[in-house]
């Protein structure tokens, strides 16, 4: 991957990392399953507008998010 896909902080998000974002007073949080980072792949996921994070959140939910909107769940 040419440009690496970095977290609000700046951090770099790979496959495996805990990551969470605030939501609705809420949050989503868990373990990232993919990174969708080409519109070909983004078809194929269902997804609109990449770079898409991809994971399960901890209500069992497939959730995707913009990078930069997550941060590492230490």
């Amino acid at each position: 991957m040419p440009d690496e896909i970095k977290d609000k902080n700046g951090e770099p998000i790979n496959v495996g990392d805990n990551v969470f974002t605030k939501i609705r007073g809420g949050s989503h949080e868990g373990q990232v399953e993919k990174i969708v980072t080409t519109e070909e792949e983004a078809k194929e996921e269902g997804v609109k507008r990449p770079p898409k994070v991809l994971y399960t959140d901890q209500h069992g939910h497939a959730v995707n998010h913009n990078p930069g909107t997550l941060e590492h769940k230490d």
